[in-house]
């Protein structure tokens, strides 16, 4: 059909069809690109541009100005007798000031019809290099492509500070039934804030941040930020060995931490020169941070997440994060982090029904929402859903060489009657409780990571008896490589509150673990859960005055090192710190300054943490053969009337470890136990009850073995680590 003009003086004006101009003016047309820019019409090349707010618009071809009339509502058309489309510009004033500037409707799509294609398929494992805000050069001219999934959308335009947030000049194209809006903005680069302003299917509007942004504004603005990365990562030597060793054969000491509360105030940047040296001190192998993806609330500690893909920005920029954990890997220590896929808040401007209608979120209200959080779950059954989390993983692993993630909450995500009463959730098509769709993303990404990420790890928080949940992905399970033995932490932390007396009534607790110590591959872990909201700090758990208290702690964390799995330690009870954590304050560091008249108690329990560390690393038996049963052997698991446990690890060579566990405050002499191996003289390579740690100081300095078995003096409420001599 021709296009209908009229003239203007001497330059005919090309009117838009009523309908096109009030979709466009509204924000609902999906292909803006086919009414702006240029085009050639019969007797020349229409051009027409939208600049709300403008006092005049020109076109500039070769140097040359030709202004085009106002025709409302911020809209400036007319035609030049020209043949083809040339290369211009526009000459835009504003106030009295020209600006000449690039057409954003003169560029071809920016984005390749491969990603447009793996996108649709749910199967781009690079999702953050296709969606988002990407300063590049673009047909030879620098600025900003802007991407964005949003398919049940009238229309989507961004906006920022570049057009004093108001999209109206800056609406996006639609790339198919990919679901994908684009737009080129030439002259936008790093640094600048940006929104999407979105259509609803009603009509209405919804300013939204990006879900791919990979840097924010500082909470709590909301804004996205664009970005581009400079930094230059000196980790070469930990990246190139750290998949020498499975990490299940490998020794796993971890130091839980949440970085804005550690040392409160300090950026990334000054982390970077802090908490290395403290990790590389206490002898951890890791680090493991809580969430470190951007959140609006930061009482969630992380946990509710509204930017996936970018580190928060309270503590600074995406390369001042990537600073710290390159200064980590540089001193040794390996970097794990919080990963939160289970479910995300529903702040307006966020992802919650993000495009006018459920999105992320499953759209059965029942299976959207989170019961306990009031959060929104995940829609792990919808592929682009499924896409973005996983790519999402391998992001973090990628670009930030992040070198585990711990999953958390996969136990609300496994089962649909998580937390729900009946007539609260359906079944599935089978008639079970199994969210098939979250058991399949979780095999998806655990797979994808390991083949993406050689020597990164993923860790299962979770809590139930599910089977399989650290077996591969090919056997039918869920592919993980560690999982958190909630069991062994909730049965030991239930026994060392018992008073001494009543410890022999609740031995099982201690030794129950053991039934199943090898059904996956586990760490052991006291983390930030377990010393706040009234349940107290790791030492006021234990009874008694605060010696035994001390005492208890020490002989409690020796076990823990000793039993079959890897460490996790929270901040602040390496030191004993007897307040509960507060993210307002962190650490009770004062305990540790050399004029408080405790500070040797405190310090001597960070100094067998060290130890502990040490020794522990130096020692194979304690983590060689972690998930082998013929590792493992009860020496005295029975011994509930003396409130004693001694078993013996062992390392490839067959060498042995014998860890001995004494939960009573009297001293046992002559405590024979029955070594079924042919060793006649031991050493102890630590013992908790040394005076340098707070102890009495009671040893065992020339251990010898006869046919009666292995006599030996129990320390009060301590545990020691015996080596064949």
């Amino acid at each position: 059909m021709a296009v209908p003009t009229t003239a203007v003086g001497t330059r005919p004006v090309a009117a838009l069809d009523a309908t096109d101009r009030a979709r466009l003016l509204s924000g609902a047309h999906h292909d803006p690109h086919a009414l702006l820019g240029a085009h050639p019409i019969p007797g020349g090349v229409v051009f027409r541009v939208l600049r709300p707010y403008a006092e005049s618009v020109a076109v500039v071809v070769d140097g040359r100005r030709t202004e085009l009339r106002g025709v409302g509502d911020g809209l400036f058309s007319g035609v030049l007798p020209l043949d083809t489309i040339p290369e211009y510009l526009l000459s835009v004033t504003y106030a009295g000031h020209a600006y000449e500037v690039q057409d954003p409707y003169r560029f071809l799509p920016a984005l390749g019809e491969v990603d447009l294609h793996l996108i649709g398929e749910g199967r781009h494992e690079e999702l953050w290099r296709a969606l988002g805000a990407h300063p590049m050069t673009h047909q030879g001219v620098t600025g900003t492509r802007f991407t964005v999934w949003a398919p049940n959308a009238q229309g989507v335009r961004v906006c920022g500070d570049f057009c004093h947030w108001d999209g109206t000049a800056y609406p996006m194209r639609s790339l198919g039934s990919s679901g994908v809006w684009e737009l080129f903005l030439p002259g936008i680069g790093e640094g600048t804030p940006y929104k999407f302003d979105i259509t609803r299917p009603d009509g209405t509007h919804t300013m939204r941040a990006d879900p791919m942004a990979r840097r924010t504004e500082v909470p709590p603005a909301t804004a996205s930020i664009v970005t581009e990365s400079s930094h230059v990562w000196r980790d070469e030597e930990w990246m190139a060995e750290r998949g020498a060793r499975p990490v299940h054969e490998a020794p796993l000491s971890v130091y839980e931490v949440h970085l804005p509360s550690w040392r409160p105030g300090l950026t990334y940047r000054q982390l970077a020169e802090q908490l290395p040296a403290y990790v590389c001190d206490l002898g951890f192998t890791h680090v493991e941070l809580m969430p470190v993806a951007e959140h609006p609330f930061g009482g969630s500690w992380g946990y509710q997440v509204t930017g996936f893909y970018a580190p928060t920005a309270r503590l600074g920029t995406p390369d001042d994060f990537k600073h710290l954990v390159d200064a980590l890997h540089r001193a040794g220590v390996g970097v794990l982090m919080d990963w939160v896929p289970a479910h995300f808040p529903r702040d307006a401007w966020a992802l919650a029904e993000f495009d006018g209608r459920p999105l992320y979120e499953h759209a059965d209200p029942q299976r959207a929402a989170h019961p306990d959080w009031g959060t929104l779950e995940f829609d792990y059954g919808r592929r682009e859903v499924r896409n973005f989390l996983v790519a999402n993983a391998v992001y973090w692993c990628e670009e930030f060489h992040i070198d585990g993630l711990r999953v958390d909450a996969v136990a609300s995500m496994l089962y649909l009657d998580y937390s729900r009463e009946p007539g609260q959730w359906t079944p599935n098509e089978h008639g079970g409780r199994e969210n098939l769709d979250a058991v399949a993303f979780l095999q998806e990404m655990n797979a994808t990571v390991y083949r993406r990420a050689p020597g990164v790890v993923t860790i299962a928080e979770e809590s139930t008896a599910w089977d399989g949940v650290t077996r591969s992905t090919s056997d039918g399970g869920l592919g993980f490589g560690l999982k958190w033995n909630m069991g062994w932490m909730h049965d030991s932390l239930e026994y060392i509150a018992h008073d001494p007396v009543h410890r022999k009534y609740h031995h099982d607790e201690m030794t129950f673990s053991m039934v199943y110590a090898y059904s996956e591959n586990y760490v052991l872990p006291i983390s930030h859960d377990e010393v706040v909201h009234g349940k107290r700090s790791l030492v006021s758990k234990m009874p008694g005055d605060w010696w035994q208290q001390r005492a208890t702690t020490r002989a409690y964390l020796g076990f823990m090192w000793a039993h079959p799995g890897k460490q996790l330690l929270f901040m602040g009870q390496e030191f004993a710190q007897g307040a509960e954590w507060s993210e307002t304050h962190g650490p009770d560091w004062w305990l540790l300054d050399p004029a408080y008249p405790a500070e040797p108690d405190h310090r001597g329990v960070r100094d067998l943490v060290r130890d502990l560390n040490t020794v522990y690393r130096h020692e194979p038996a304690l983590w060689q053969r972690d998930t082998d049963p013929a590792d493992f052997t009860w020496i005295a698991g029975d011994a509930a009337d003396d409130n004693v446990l001694a078993f013996l690890r062992h390392d490839t060579d067959g060498t042995p470890l014998l860890a001995v566990s004494h939960f009573s405050p009297v001293v046992r002499h002559d405590y024979r136990l029955g070594i079924p191996e042919d060793i006649p003289a031991w050493h102890e390579v630590l013992n908790t009850d040394a005076a340098r740690y707070g102890g009495s100081d009671i040893h065992n300095p020339h251990p010898r073995a006869d046919d009666g078995g292995l006599r030996l003096t129990l320390p009060p409420l301590a545990t020691i680590w015996l080596r064949p001599t």
